[in-house]
């Protein structure tokens, strides 16, 4: 077995993972970031035992964009994101991206997009790592029914609620979701 030499080994870093809270309407949402990409959201403290800094990146401009979207002022994000998922779930979750701000679609409609079945984006969709930021609150049942969320149906309810008086009435902050204890 030929040995490298120590001076042309390669490096290897271990990645540093970060995560950040932050308090929206809703409660508490939990930031993952790798330090340049946002990674997930969560609405439960992910068991991912990460560094604390919520000056990571990109946690500052996330939290900026989160602020304005509550006070409604902002309808779509712009921050850098990299969710992790199969090829087909990130084709699903990047259709999201195209319903717009105060609108929804059913998943046959979301299916017929991308070319598959509206029982497959429905799983896709409940794994996304991004709520919110990739907008799968506005994806609906068939009969206008709200069907699955990540977060739950009262969360999912209060979404489509808040971005309908923005786009019919303008900003207008989100109301504080109350939740049972």
């Amino acid at each position: 077995m030929r040995r490298i030499a120590p001076e042309i080994r390669p490096i290897i870093h271990k990645a540093t993972y970060y995560r950040a809270r932050y308090e929206s309407p809703m409660g508490p949402l939990f930031l993952l970031s790798n330090g340049e990409s946002l990674l997930e959201l969560a609405f439960e403290q992910p068991s991912k035992d990460w560094q604390e800094d919520t000056k990571a990146e990109p946690f500052p401009m996330t939290m900026t964009q989160l602020e304005q979207y509550f006070a409604g002022t902002r309808t779509a994000f712009d921050i850098p994101t990299k969710p992790q998922g199969t090829n087909f779930q990130l084709r699903a979750w990047d259709e999201l991206k195209n319903i717009p701000f105060g609108s929804t679609i059913s998943y046959k409609t979301q299916a017929a997009r991308i070319g598959t079945v509206p029982r497959a984006v429905g799983l896709a969709n409940g794994q996304n790592p991004l709520p919110i930021i990739v907008p799968c609150h506005r994806v609906i049942g068939a009969h206008g029914n709200l069907v699955g969320y990540g977060g739950g149906l009262n969360r999912k309810s209060a979404l489509l609620l808040f971005e309908a008086l923005v786009r019919d009435f303008g900003p207008h902050p989100f109301p504080v979701l109350r939740t049972a204890s």
